[in-house]
């Protein structure tokens, strides 16, 4: 469906693999799906070519992940509104979804026949976070790794030593030893296996 007879302000496109969220658009007589995709450079591809008003972005998609995907629409078009459409709720991920600039966060199974809803007050530029993920993504705040953090676990994650992490980041072996004790305070873990597990779960970790 294309946005050609339609005012500039219903132009809507949806960007999710799932055809029931499509489904339920189709329906609403103010939005118009202008496109979709099953990955994340897809996506991307289609967004430059369209230019929505509003995007569902799936962040479990193949080749180029939502995250990715958000970030690099983001830096070329900052306006872009997009709200992040997942199954999981890991706080981490909730996280990185709005650091890397979508508008709001939903869950999947939460979506049902409110998605139109959540278009149209994504569209009207409010913040679209279920209740549920805004309480538990206030109360992890403090818990959150920074950037420098996540680069260390994820190459912990990935088996290399303290001494591998120095090398590849270009920083000291101490500074990395420095970044993991954060990192176990932060998520209470007991060591830097525990580490990965927690963050991994949490959706920290790519």
């Amino acid at each position: 469906m294309s946005w050609q007879g339609l005012p500039p302000s219903s132009r809507r496109a949806c960007r999710d693999e799932r055809r029931g969220i499509a489904g339920v658009l189709e329906d609403e007589p103010d939005i118009a799906i202008v496109a979709e995709a099953d990955d994340g450079f897809k996506a991307q591809e289609r967004y430059f070519d369209l230019l929505p008003d509003v995007t569902l972005m799936d962040l479990a998609m193949p080749r180029c992940g939502g995250i990715e995907a958000i970030r690099a629409i983001r830096a070329r078009d900052p306006q872009a509104c997009i709200i992040a459409v997942t199954t999981y709720a890991g706080d981490g991920q909730v996280q990185r979804a709005l650091e890397a600039g979508a508008s709001g966060y939903v869950l999947k199974s939460s979506l049902g026949t409110g998605v139109a809803e959540l278009v149209r007050a994504a569209h009207a530029g409010r913040r679209v976070l279920a209740p549920d993920l805004a309480q538990r993504l206030t109360q992890a705040r403090p818990e959150q790794l920074t950037a420098r953090e996540r680069d260390v676990l994820a190459l912990v994650a990935q088996g290399l030593g303290n001494r591998e992490v120095a090398r590849e980041l270009g920083i000291a072996e101490e500074t990395v030893k420095g970044y993991l004790s954060n990192v176990l305070q932060k998520l209470q873990a007991s060591d830097r296996t525990h580490a990965v597990v927690i963050a991994l779960r949490r959706g920290m970790l790519d």
